[in-house]
């Protein structure tokens, strides 16, 4: 029977999602809302744009047929409904309504659902700190701030720049300041290691070390205090030093849009994120939610854990769309899997760093291992380091790299 789904959030998981659905029930009918005017983007390539690497911001929307993702492209192409600029600012889950307003003309409606779809995101965390409001710090979470950071360094407006945080988006940031544009650029991380409680202090050094090869400044186990400059940006302000800056980008984690699900009574973790079970069903049965805004189940804790990569966000969309047209996939969980590049190397890792796991409860222990990334005989084999994270007396482990970025990326398996 033909049905009305409405999707909040077009970003990742949304579009997967409706499509997906779509795909199923051609006849149904499907709208989805988000508050920008940009949609269905690659979050992580935003780094790639700013080095240049990726030379046109349109890229970030295109399909791999190159056909831009936007709102005449779902409408034609995928028979989806998209209303852009619009903010839901509420859900009544007993009439199933979700109300409305378009944020350029105050207009405000109504559109009934039969199911929902929850995908609001995250927000990046903000420091509160003075002078994070000046121009010239920035935030990087969609292609429009990839687009103002870029066009100030190309106007020559941006010679020296500090990067708030040494996570993934961080240390890219850094890489494409520093690699593209020659910018002086700085790394600010509160802990006393890069990537802190995703891998080892061993592998960390290592990357960082890399990095300083290239230019990179960093100061770790040092606090952020304020930011300052007369109308744009001039100086950070740590609790060791002044640090000249004429651009900042501040990178400390992001925080879940979970406040409409709140407000609608759905159920919500307390530290943050949208609960869901196996088939990415919250705890009403008409409304399913995933990627960015929900927490999932760690499959090595048994504890929900907050995940936010755009590659779960696609796999949950996929499987929010098999359900909504009657199916049964499930997603079991994570592990936490990922890969970052630094310059000429990567890190790359599944499970959790020793650190981690010993304060998760196990009896952990580790091992390194040095070896070639390919045969003895080719050519262009490099070393790479391996670390084995593993639970004493069951085999359970973890694997972490740190080596040459050229090769295609490896994934260790993880052993229950």
């Amino acid at each position: 029977m033909s049905q009305h789904v409405v999707v909040i959030g077009a970003v990742a998981l949304g579009p997967k999602a409706a499509c997906r659905f779509k795909r199923l029930e051609p006849g149904s009918r499907v709208t989805m809302l988000d508050m920008s005017d940009v949609i269905s983007y690659g979050g992580c390539g935003i780094p790639y744009y700013v080095s240049g690497e990726v030379s046109d911001e349109t890229q970030l929307m295109t399909t791999s047929f190159h056909m831009v993702r936007d709102v005449p492209f779902f409408k034609d192409v995928k028979g989806v409904d998209v209303m852009t600029r619009t903010k839901a600012v509420k859900i009544d889950r007993d009439a199933k309504k979700v109300y409305w307003e378009n944020l350029d003309t105050g207009e405000t409606g109504e559109l009934d659902y039969d199911q929902l779809v929850v995908a609001t995101g995250a927000t990046p965390r903000s420091l509160n700190l003075p002078g994070e409001d000046l121009e010239g710090v920035h935030y990087v979470s969609n292609p429009h701030d990839a687009t103002d950071i870029k066009d100030a360094i190309a106007k020559g407006k941006v010679g020296s720049a500090v990067v708030i945080g040494a996570g993934f988006i961080g240390l890219e940031m850094a890489e494409a300041f520093t690699d593209m544009w020659g910018v002086d650029t700085t790394v600010v991380e509160i802990f006393d290691q890069i990537m802190p409680r995703l891998v080892s202090p061993d592998l960390a050094r290592m990357a960082q070390n890399h990095m300083e090869e290239q230019g990179v400044v960093f100061h770790l186990g040092e606090t952020v205090k304020a930011i300052e400059g007369e109308g744009r940006v001039q100086r950070v302000i740590t609790d060791k030093r002044t640090i000249e800056a004429e651009c900042v980008i501040v990178s400390v984690g992001v925080i879940p849009n979970d406040q409409l699900a709140r407000e609608s009574g759905l159920e919500c973790h307390e530290r943050g994120g949208i609960m869901v079970d196996e088939t990415m069903r919250t705890n009403d049965p008409a409304i399913f939610s995933g990627g960015d805004c929900v927490v999932v189940r760690n499959l090595l804790t048994n504890q929900p854990m907050f995940l936010p990569l755009g590659s779960m966000a696609n796999r949950q969309g996929r499987i929010i769309g098999d359900n909504l047209a009657g199916g049964s996939s499930k997603f079991d969980g994570v592990l936490g899997s990922f890969v970052v590049k630094t310059f000429e190397t990567s890190l790359a890792g599944t499970g959790m760093s020793l650190d981690t796991a010993k304060a998760s409860g196990f009896d952990a222990a580790s091992v390194l291992l040095v070896q070639l990334d390919r045969a003895h005989f080719y050519p262009t084999k490099d070393l790479m380091t391996l670390e084995l994270v593993y639970e004493r007396g069951t085999a359970r482990c973890s694997a972490f790299r740190a080596s040459a970025a050229r090769e295609t990326p490896w994934w260790a398996v993880l052993t229950q």
